[in-house]
């Protein structure tokens, strides 16, 4: 896909798995079952999948994964599946190695997005993935995951960005606005404070919208359907409502990090609410 003077490329970096109730909060099983089953354990199959930009002399990727550094036990929990796909395969099938990466923006710092950031090397030592990178978060998130609540501190993991804190590689930002020509960064607190997600717009009626956390699958189209994950659930009621008539009019594309099938969609607005076009 091309927007602007960027293509953008869907990355896979692996699989893996969380509880459904979580996942879905006050929906009952019966409904979201239909359409994510769960397995023996009540975990459903989720993608890690990343954004690869490239343009205006940039490789930028929007969020990094959970990365490899996890013991077996870890891998077994989340159900974790690097079988098929990593990041940095994935990077490598378009000719790029960790060093050519430029810009990374942290949609926030939960393990699953972040965890690519950091390598563990043979010898134990967690160095960072791509070291020639500025890593952007928000100073609230930041903020946020260094002294999280019981409710969500298995989420932050500091491993995760310690060493990039410490290597100077990190850049905080403050609020939402362009930090790139046509790319937009929009802030969301209900899953997590100060989530940032990107709209890739072309100035001509195209936009990219990377949906993270507030919508990590399509069926999270449906406004009630709310991560048991969020810390504030009511706010991400609101915030679902009140961008999801601006995506359904301008026709924005969106962008699914967790979906296991779809990576992108297209809103359309019914008499019975809001729903997922898949692309």
């Amino acid at each position: 896909m091309t927007i602007g003077p960027y293509k953008v490329i869907p990355l896979e970096t692996g699989r893996f798995a969380l509880d459904g109730g979580a996942m879905f909060g006050v929906v009952p099983k019966n409904l979201w079952n239909r359409t994510n089953p769960a397995d023996e354990q009540n975990r459903i199959d989720m993608a890690l999948r990343v954004l690869l930009i490239q343009g205006n002399g940039m490789n930028l990727l929007v969020d990094t994964g959970m990365g490899d550094k996890y013991d077996e036990k870890t891998r077994s929990i989340y159900k974790l599946d690097h079988s098929k796909w990593t990041l940095l395969v994935s990077l490598n099938e378009q000719g790029l190695k960790p060093e050519d990466i430029t810009h990374i923006i942290q949609t926030h710092l939960h393990f699953d997005h972040c965890g690519g950031l950091v390598t563990k090397t043979e010898s134990g030592e967690l160095v960072p993935t791509f070291p020639n990178a500025k890593v952007f978060v928000q100073m609230e998130n930041l903020k946020w995951a260094e002294h999280p609540t019981e409710k969500d501190r298995a989420s932050y993991l500091k491993q995760d960005w310690d060493v990039i804190v410490g290597n100077g590689m990190l850049e905080e930002l403050d609020g939402p606005g362009e930090i790139f020509p046509g790319i937009e960064l929009k802030i969301f607190n209900g899953h997590t404070r100060a989530q940032q997600l990107p709209l890739i717009s072309d100035g001509a009626g195209k936009h990219l919208f990377f949906s993270a956390d507030l919508f990590p699958t399509k069926v999270h189209i449906n406004l009630p359907w709310i991560m048991g994950y969020d810390n504030f659930p009511l706010t991400t009621l609101e915030e679902k409502r009140a961008i999801l008539p601006q995506a359904s009019e301008e026709q924005w594309t969106l962008f699914l990090e967790h979906d296991p099938m779809s990576p992108f969609i297209k809103i359309e607005n019914t008499a019975k609410g809001f729903r997922a076009i898949e692309q």
